[in-house]
């Protein structure tokens, strides 16, 4: 594991961590049950199988 050399500055802690941004999810249409649903790509296989079931 990585360990620092030296201990980092609050300020320079909290400047780095103030860049990290989250991105959404890219959401592909699935049939289902003859409906069409936008679901996220990673779990598309998993509403394929019935494992997870979208709401509405």
């Amino acid at each position: 594991m990585a360990v620092p050399k030296r201990k980092m500055s609050r300020s320079n802690t909290r400047h780095r961590r103030a860049q990290w941004k989250t991105s959404t999810p890219q959401l592909v249409p699935v049939t289902i049950d003859g409906t069409v649903h936008q679901v996220p790509q990673r779990l598309v296989k998993a509403y394929e199988r019935g494992l997870l079931h979208p709401e509405g």
